[in-house]
């Protein structure tokens, strides 16, 4: 198969799974090299496609599929407090699309998690805990933003003041 048509497929797949398809599983459904899909996913990306890549594979965000209100929060809290803020956005009905933090050095980071839901959060947390890596917000002092997908503008705001009463927005001169 030659790469524009594996491209068509991987778009095409990426499209009807709403679960991540990780780069080793494509690369067996294909025959390929996982270091192939890589340069199809990058070639994909170049051709405007929002191929996001989370720790549990690649998947392709539609804009309008959420047909809802995005907001970006910062927020601040120990790794221990980490599994009730994530759960506090989604028990209230939001989508977590990234983390976000800005370094003094390096400038903005930012990483796809594409957290939809408490099972999201489980297995989110259970890898955070297996890790040897530490998170991103370690970085700043724990300072980080996320970008929170909601239904409606009224639900973000439920979202914002429950992580407000948990101390969990950090103030701007945090």
């Amino acid at each position: 198969m030659e790469g524009k048509e594996r491209r068509k497929h991987i778009e095409e797949l990426l499209k009807s799974h709403k679960t991540p398809m990780s780069g080793t599983g494509l690369a067996n459904m294909f025959g390929v090299s996982r270091q192939v899909i890589v340069q199809d996913i990058a070639l994909l990306r170049a051709e405007n496609k929002d191929v996001i890549s989370t720790n549990k594979g690649y998947v392709l965000f539609t804009p309008g599929e959420d047909n809802g209100k995005k907001a970006v929060v910062r927020v601040k809290h120990s790794f221990d407090d980490t599994y009730d803020e994530l759960n506090t956005i989604v028990e209230l009905g939001g989508k977590i699309r990234d983390v976000t933090v800005d370094h003094d050095i390096y400038g903005q980071i930012t990483v796809d998690l594409i957290i939809n839901d408490s099972h999201d959060v489980d297995e989110f947390i259970a890898i955070m805990k297996k890790s040897k890596s530490k998170p991103l917000k370690v970085l700043t002092d724990d300072v980080h933003y996320h970008t929170i997908l909601a239904p409606s503008e009224k639900v973000l705001e439920l979202i914002k003041d429950e992580l407000k009463a948990k101390g969990y927005l950090a103030e701007p001169d945090d």
